[in-house]
């Protein structure tokens, strides 16, 4: 059974393969590395443009003396909401990549 890897995994599969199937504490810290990068990479665009709306909103808020809280939260979901349609797509190709680097890893430590 071929497994192909994106090229971001091969890395660490490279690694495990020298060190003879052995999965080391470097092997382990490299794959929580890559873990922590594609949480970082997925949730980004949508906790930025939350930030974004938020703070646009914040300051016409304050600038028009209305405290009005379902403002805020409103505008924020549907944004995010557009956000995550816009950029869903990329989202789960990140996911799977990282799902398939992931079953790579497993399988070479198999060996």
């Amino acid at each position: 059974m071929n497994v192909q890897l994106p090229a971001a995994g091969c890395r660490l599969t490279a690694a495990i393969v020298e060190s003879g199937g052995s999965v080391g504490q470097n092997d382990v810290i490299s794959l929580v590395q890559d873990a922590v990068m594609t949480i970082l990479t997925v949730s980004l665009p949508l906790l930025g443009i939350g930030l974004v709306v938020g703070l646009i909103i914040s300051v016409l808020q304050a600038t028009t003396q209305i405290n009005e809280q379902t403002v805020v939260f409103v505008s924020k979901i549907l944004s995010v909401f557009g956000a995550l349609i816009l950029f869903g797509p990329w989202m789960l190709t990140q996911l799977q990549e990282f799902t398939m680097r992931v079953y790579g890893y497993i399988l070479t430590a198999l060996r």
